[in-house]
């Protein structure tokens, strides 16, 4: 819904109030004006919510009774909705109830909704139109001093964020005013909720996934890691609602307080039903007990901690038991229970402001801290990461403490893990299957942060079904995905290293990750490492090896390491044959070990390292998918791939000096990716299995005449760099077979010529990048490429005084490339009538590049561009007009230091520019450039917030003026025109909404606008004036200091070059200087000013 004011006042400060409101919502209105229409309709959705509405009754007679009456109605009630209406202000008894509503807001924090019904905000903010009408009489009956309360509040009120419904559907308008008002009201005065840290929220969400008011069963689900607050959040929806039900009952942590299924089961009925505890002889029978007693009883139910099935299952499974209104709600770690239908809110731990407060009640009671406690508070508040439990366990234990046992505290809290948070913790970790505490643990240890996808490719190479023990954590809130990456609460990864930690105590270490650690391990002063399964030392520095210690370790799958440091050079190797995961930068020796099996191997990354051409010795890979030789400066070919059977991507990046890939490569139908990125020296390479690939990558290749024949006839083939490959003279017409190529990059090859025809085979081609080529002739076929989006033939800027005279020849486009968003033909030389004459059916065309070019004027054809939103001109040095635009283009790039250009700008925008309006906002063309400075073409410039320039005698002529050209640098914000006759004189205010553009340039931009002409004479005559009247003009840019510049712009420029010659005639040149003017008094102004919606 739009807002009503263009600054308004937020209730985001409302509050549940502390003493219990009789009613939920007070109505305000004119009763002659919408009693029977808007009101009613209104007041009856309300009640139909359920929302307790206090309507008066018309009938009653007016006096100091009902005044008592309606006075305490609206002290009692939660919300005041004040709706507006033409004859509003006639009545002195709603101006009165106003007056009230607005002190209950101000001394107890009511919440106010102002409704607009058929009055612009403006009207109420400014008593003006039919509120200055009635206030004239007003004046004249009440006190200047009863006159001035009124006009107060009517202002502070249209200063709320509230809602304008002029033109909206009033049904869906009521509709969605109720589903606002709805979650904002609290039902419950207990002050014990006060005191809990940021409740307000939890309780907002979960009760508008309650949705107390609707007649059906629903069962809502509180889910989060251990220690977050679901049992304080569930205990407190209770205690809130609990009366409003036949029967209410909170079932406790069943394991916590070791009850039998039937025991629950049986406190349930007695709760629920009343009485004595229910004989229930088992679940069967409890749950048939609960179908007969319950299902026409309206209950409120809480399960905390649900962890098993059959809890869920016999207390709450079949909401078929519960009668009509019944609401279910459930704690829960593991998100694996709840139902497609169910309602969730995932708890989050706490904000660090919250977190602090929390941590202050638990450390200093109701004192306030010292100052010297500052630091170590946040420090205690970061480690917990707005966890409550870890808050309330240390600031329960630094209670009374002295600065000296706090400083000795927050140093060992990593060290020393408290105990009775890791039990808390711990229970989801004692709840998993032994296969997902291991991929826990590895996540823990080492794992966390990375992206998913490599993480789920690291555990499915060590444990089978890793995907759906992923998922399990999941479930269990101990891990999350965010932006695509897998993340955990530090505590939560605190409690799975301090597992491995007590592990080593045992003697049965299974993972390392910390550098001393893996030192000890070297140097075989650790005990019970023949458990060990994965190191994992990202540390960039080489580390001690030794052979002894990694004989040890059998059953090591994942090795991950900067480099060894090999101490007296020797040859004396080991690798374990159970690895899964062997990534080692720097690996210093030639080739494996040769009594290494690699055949468990999925992982090999041994980039930058010392292998040479005969690294593997006739080893077999059958499972290894992913291999890694980036950087290894020493490699003259690739290793034979006929034993590497599933290898999927292959990264050979700047391998400097390898100059062939062996013919093998071929036999690998499961390869994926190809990366051979900066192999510069590569002279051989004939042929790759086109079964599988997907990406090729070849940019840099420069020894390299030709890429390789892809074998297959049905390529997989989605993406091919050729960028940078020097010696690359022509494609193949084969090319033309790769039918799901989508990106096709050959930039800088520098000797390519042309593209061959079957280019236009490519149907599923979206980038075609070809910029700094030869290539000076399209082939027809190119127009056939209806998918494309991006096409760049882009050439370098010639040096000065060098042209080669080449030109680039475009072809029709036929009604082809209609997919196209992104041409850049930059520095191509092209001269008049040498774009293509159909341009305009380039119907999705976005972004044109034309900078460079010769041509002297633009083809008219382009204002049919109805897409484009971006134009770059820059450096076309003969351009002396720019064309009609297309009506989306909002960018453009040109020199603004020509004037014929920046009048040719504003004479477009004029041609099209929509008519300024009285009555409400303007939305403005807005053309942006990164430019420096303001251009000179503007004869007003300066630089402040808000400034004044006076306008010359007749300014204004109707068959010529065209309006005000503007412009102003940085940000895109809201901005306000006035055109004043003198300070206390009406003007004509218009705001440009210009702020919804702001995200879209950067702050070194320039903006360019036209505030029109037309229809200022119709709002002149409104006001009894001609726009000569006039004399100034004034733009405010929302308190933000500006450069800026202004210009009169005119169809015959002759005029405005007359009237600055009779300015100096008359000696008053000096008018047209920019006057600064501040604190301007907006309120006297008599006409709209009216916020976007």
């Amino acid at each position: 819904m739009a807002s009503s004011s263009s600054s308004p006042e937020s209730n985001s400060q409302y509050s549940c109030p502390q003493q219990k409101c009789k009613y939920d919502v007070f109505l305000s209105f004119r009763g002659l004006d919408t009693r029977k229409k808007f009101t009613s309709h209104l007041y009856k959705a309300l009640t139909n919510r359920g929302i307790l509405t206090f309507l008066d009754d018309e009938s009653l007679e007016s006096g100091d009774t009902l005044w008592i009456e309606l006075e305490k109605a609206m002290e009692e009630s939660e919300v005041a909705v004040i709706i507006f209406s033409k004859n509003y202000a006639t009545s002195s008894w709603c101006l009165d109830e106003l007056v009230k509503i607005m002190k209950c807001k101000k001394e107890n924090g009511r919440l106010v909704i102002p409704i607009f019904y058929d009055v612009d905000p403006s009207h109420v903010r400014y008593q003006s139109e039919s509120f200055a009408e009635a206030f004239a009489k007003h004046e004249s009956r009440y006190t200047d001093e009863k006159v001035e309360r009124w006009r107060t509040a009517l202002t502070a009120a249209a200063n709320i964020k509230g809602h304008n419904i002029r033109d909206r559907n009033e049904a869906h308008f009521i509709e969605d005013l109720v589903n606002e008002i709805s979650p904002k009201l609290c039902t419950t005065s207990l002050s014990s909720l006060k005191d809990i840290v940021g409740i307000d929220a939890h309780l907002e969400k979960v009760n508008s996934l309650l949705e107390m008011t609707i007649n059906d069963v629903r069962r809502v689900w509180i889910w989060g890691i251990g220690g977050v607050g679901k049992t304080t959040i569930a205990r407190a929806i209770f205690d809130i609602h609990s009366s409003k039900f036949d029967g209410a009952c909170f079932l406790p942590d069943s394991k916590e307080n070791k009850y039998e299924i039937c025991s629950l089961q049986s406190i349930l009925l007695s709760k629920l039903v009343g009485g004595k505890e229910n004989c229930v002889l088992d679940k069967e029978d409890g749950r048939h007990q609960m179908a007969c007693k319950l299902r026409s009883k309206k209950v409120l139910v809480v399960l905390d901690n649900i962890d098993d099935e059959d809890q869920l299952k016999y207390l709450a499974g079949d909401l078929g038991c519960f009668g009509n209104g019944s609401r279910i709600i459930a704690t829960t770690r593991d998100k694996h229970f709840i139902g497609e239908n169910d309602a969730i809110y995932p708890v989050t731990t706490l904000l660090e402001h919250d977190a602090v407060k929390l941590f202050n009640q638990y450390a200093f009671k109701d004192k306030v801290p010292d100052t010297c406690f500052e630091e170590m508070t946040l420090e205690v508040v970061r480690q917990a990461q707005g966890l409550p439990l870890a808050l309330k366990v240390w600031g329960s234990s630094l209670h009374k403490k002295d600065i000296h046992v706090w400083r000795s505290a927050v140093n060992g809290l990593k060290k020393n893990f408290n105990s009775k948070i890791v039990g808390i913790l711990k229970v989801s970790y004692d709840g998993l299957q032994s296969k997902e505490q291991e991929i826990f643990l590895d996540i823990a240890c080492f794992l966390r942060g990375r992206k998913q996808t490599e993480i789920k490719e690291i555990l499915a190479c060590c444990h089978v079904g890793a995907d759906y023990g992923l998922s399990v954590l999941i479930d269990k809130s101990l891990v999350f995905i965010s932006e695509d990456v897998i993340q955990m609460h530090d505590l939560i990864q605190e409690m799975g290293k301090y597992i491995v930690t007590k592990q080593k105590e045992r003697g049965e270490l299974s993972r390392l990750w910390v550098t001393e650690d893996f030192e000890e391990f070297s140097k075989a002063e650790i005990q019970g490492t023949k458990a060990i399964e994965a190191i994992w030392v990202q540390e960039i520095q080489e580390l001690s090896f030794r052979k002894k210690p990694m004989k040890d370790v059998k059953n090591l799958r994942i090795l991950y390491i900067n480099g060894f440091d090999t101490h007296d050079g020797s040859n004396d190797q080991y690798l374990p044959s159970n690895l899964r995961w062997f990534n080692c930068c720097n690996y210093p020796w030639e080739s494996l070990p040769a009594n290494f099996d690699p055949t468990k191997l999925v992982h090999l990354d041994l980039q930058q390292s010392s292998l040479k051409s005969s690294w593997t010795a006739k080893k077999k890979f059958p499972f290894l998918r992913r291999l890694v030789l980036s950087g290894c400066e020493n490699l003259r070919g690739t290793p034979d791939f006929t034993y590497m059977t599933n290898l999927e991507d292959l990264v050979l990046e700047e391998c400097r000096n390898l100059k062939k890939v062996h013919h093998s490569l071929k036999e690998s139908k499961k390869l994926k990716k190809l990366n051979l990125r900066e192999c510069k020296s590569l002279e051989r390479f004939e042929c790759v299995s086109g079964e599988s690939l997907e990406y090729l990558s070849m940019q840099g290749c420069s020894s390299l005449e030709k890429f390789p024949k892809i074998i297959q006839h049905q390529s997989s083939l989605t993406e091919l760099d050729l960028s940078g490959m020097k010696n690359l003279t022509k494609l193949k017409s084969s090319i033309g077979k790769l039918k799901h190529l989508v990106m096709l990059k050959v930039s800088y090859c520098s000797k390519l010529k042309s593209l061959p025809e079957e280019i236009g085979d490519l149907e599923n081609l979206e980038i075609l990048e070809a910029r700094y080529t030869l290539i000076s002739k399209l082939p027809s076929s190119i127009v056939r490429l209806n998918r494309l989006k991006l096409l760049t033939f882009a050439k370098q800027k010639s040096e000065v005084g060098r042209e080669d005279g080449v030109r680039f020849v475009f072809p029709r486009v036929n009604g082809g490339l209609r997919s196209l968003e992104d041409l850049d033909l930059s520095y191509c030389n092209l001269i008049d009538e040498e774009l293509p004459e159909d341009i305009e059916s380039l119907s999705s065309l976005k972004k044109l590049n034309l900078r460079g070019n010769n041509f002297e004027r633009l083809p008219q054809s382009m204002a049919q561009l109805g897409s484009l939103q971006s134009l770059d001109l820059t450096d076309c040095k003969k351009l002396t007009q720019l064309p009609e635009f297309p009506r989306q283009l909002d960018t453009i790039y040109a020199d603004w230091s020509n004037d014929s250009i920046c009048k040719s700008l504003f004479q477009n925008i004029s041609s099209f520019q929509p008519d300024i309006c009285a009555s409400g906002s303007l939305s403005l063309r807005v053309f942006t450039n990164e430019w420096k400075n303001i251009p000179r073409w503007f004869h007003h410039k300066g630089k402040d917030k808000s400034v004044s320039v006076a306008l010359p005698e007749n300014w204004y002529a109707y068959d010529n003026f065209l309006g005000f050209a503007v412009c102003y640098s940085g940000c895109l914000i809201d901005t306000t025109v006035q055109l004043l006759c003198d300070k206390r004189m009406p003007c004509i205010t218009q705001y440009l909404a210009l702020s919804n553009h702001s995200e879209e340039f950067p702050e070194s931009a320039i903006h360019f606008f036209l505030v029109p002409s037309a229809g200022l004479l119709d709002t002149s005559k409104a006001n009894g004036k001609t726009p000569n009247d006039y004399r100034h003009i004034m733009l405010s840019f929302s308190e933000e200091l500006k450069e800026f510049g202004l210009r009169l712009l005119y169809k015959d420029e002759s005029k405005l070059m007359a009237l600055f010659q009779m300015r100096e005639n008359n000696d008053e040149a000096t008018e047209h200087c920019i006057v600064k003017r501040r604190g301007y008094d907006e309120a006297r102004c008599s006409s709209s000013k009216k916020q976007r919606s």
